[in-house]
């Protein structure tokens, strides 16, 4: 069984977090979801959630780590030394990283993971730390970026193909009339 850890801070945008984690799950991923600020965590629009577990720096053994964006939440991961080392090690073992919204720009750009990389963003949060693209969803190579909530779900399925393959995440986008 494929294994994901989706890292969250106070600030997280929910919504990017659950459609990610909703599509993972519907492929039998096992998804744990992991905070730097606290048990429970208060999201960008004052939802309070019960995470899995906070960060330990032990989180090496998922096939994916997943960033939510959403601010503040975006600027505390990346402000997280222990999950900027995190992905660090993921990416150097081969395994895969995605982000979405203000994530990929906040997090994995401003950290040198995007450099030499096609990826995309929120509109406003591009820099010169990567190729960002208007595209919805950009995978170059282990990393998978999305620009927002609205290809939150398409995010989900693409990662789904890469963790699972093509016939399970054809399945689900079916099964929630993506397709």
């Amino acid at each position: 069984m494929k294994k994901a850890y989706a890292f969250v801070a106070d600030g997280t945008e929910e919504s990017e977090l659950l459609c990610v984690v909703d599509a993972l799950k519907r492929a039998d991923v096992e998804v744990k979801i992991i905070s730097v600020s606290g048990e429970i965590f208060t999201s960008s629009h004052g939802v309070r959630i019960v995470a899995d577990g906070v960060i330990t720096g032990n989180e090496t053994d998922a096939d994916l780590i997943f960033v939510p964006g959403g601010m503040p939440g975006s600027a505390a991961l990346g402000s997280s030394e222990t999950l900027v080392s995190l992905i660090k090690t993921q990416l150097e073992n081969g395994k895969r990283v995605a982000a979405i919204c203000a994530a990929p720009a906040v997090v994995l750009g401003a950290h040198g993971f995007l450099r030499g990389k096609r990826a995309t963003c929120f509109s406003g949060f591009e820099n010169d730390t990567a190729d960002f693209t208007g595209e919805r969803v950009v995978t170059d190579g282990l990393v998978t970026t999305a620009k927002g909530l609205g290809a939150a779900l398409e995010l989900g399925i693409e990662l789904v193909r890469l963790l699972v393959g093509d016939e399970k995440a054809d399945e689900i986008a079916e099964k929630i009339a993506l397709m």
